[in-house]
């Protein structure tokens, strides 16, 4: 009977849930790692321009030296004009001849209609003086072009500075014969300067959220982005980034880093665990252990926590013996 009476309670009673997990936790805000991230970079400007001569002269004098700074407009190197100038003037003279001739002409066709208005000469002499006039002006424009023309020429014997620049070297020499396009002179734009970065494809999503410097020389210098390049270095697997200087810029050419601090929250390698050869992290959630993937997550790196907000807790101790699911209670 004893015994009877044991076994119906035995059915009759509920059976006992397995007792909370003890875990500790903290928010994601409070353990996430912001890595260091570096990218090669270099201080590029938007023209190197080779300042070439436009006009058939010889070189007369070079004004400039390499690593020497100069303004816009200044003169870096005058041409042998002797010639140029002569075939100026004679461009004027040959204007003025022009617009002589065409002020008689046109004197000459007032006259014309006048005596025309009272019958003194036929309709037929009084055209030829209109067209007259017509050809005459055709030709005082054509004069003045090339009046013109000559005039920029003799503008072409001086060559100046489109722009701020560094004399980057000198590819000419004085009493040299230069036809158009020989270059003379080599200038770095400092008017536009900019950072040309190589960027890990992966890193590229974070760069647009950070705020990076250009360290060179153990000197850090602010930048500002501008652009990503969508397009792949098919050498390096990187993308360019372009960085303008918001203060003053380093000189042109110098090579350093960019760094930055990663704006994403990442977990520390020691909160990373593996559930079904799947890695991630345990976070509790109304009392329960909630077992969250982090896709991309390798062994004894920090992983990117995409998934997860800044409150959430994430189980750092005890973690080792949870299950998706199961009941925890925090310490």
């Amino acid at each position: 009977m004893r015994f009877a009476f044991l076994f119906c309670l035995a059915l009759g009673a509920p059976v006992a849930a397995a007792p909370p997990v003890a875990v500790q936790t903290r928010p994601l805000a409070e353990i996430a790692l912001h890595p260091v991230r570096e990218a090669s970079a270099q201080v590029v400007s938007l023209n190197l321009a080779k300042l070439s001569a436009e006009i058939p002269a010889r070189i007369e004098r070079i004004a400039v030296e390499p690593g020497q700074r100069i303004a816009r407009g200044d003169v870096v190197a005058e041409l042998d004009c002797a010639d140029h100038r002569i075939a100026a003037r004679r461009a004027q003279a040959t204007l003025e001849s022009a617009q002589a001739r065409l002020a008689l002409a046109r004197q000459q066709l007032q006259r014309a209609r006048e005596l025309a208005s009272q019958n003194f000469i036929s309709s037929d002499a009084l055209d030829a003086k209109q067209a007259e006039v017509g050809v005459l002006a055709a030709e005082t424009r054509l004069a003045a072009a090339g009046e013109a023309a000559a005039r920029r020429d003799v503008g072409k014997c001086t060559l100046k500075s489109p722009y701020p620049a560094i004399v980057e070297a000198r590819l000419a020499q004085v009493g040299e014969w230069a036809s158009p396009g020989t270059p003379v002179v080599q200038l770095w734009d400092t008017s536009r300067l900019q950072l040309a970065a190589q960027v890990q494809v992966e890193d590229a999503e974070s760069m647009t959220q950070a705020q990076p410097v250009f360290v060179s020389q153990g000197r850090e210098v602010a930048v500002k982005l501008l652009r990503i390049s969508p397009a792949l270095n098919p050498a390096s697997r990187t993308r360019e980034a372009r960085f303008a200087f918001p203060a003053v810029a380093p000189a042109p050419g110098s090579h350093g880093v960019l760094r930055w601090r990663d704006p994403r929250a990442f977990v520390p390698a020691d909160f990373v665990v593996r559930r079904n050869d799947v890695s991630g992290v345990f976070v509790v959630s109304q009392g329960r252990a909630r077992f969250v993937p982090l896709p991309g997550a390798q062994e004894g790196r920090p992983a990117l926590a995409a998934a997860l907000d800044a409150s959430t807790r994430v189980v750092t101790e005890g973690r080792f013996t949870l299950q998706d699911g199961m009941a925890v209670t925090t310490r």
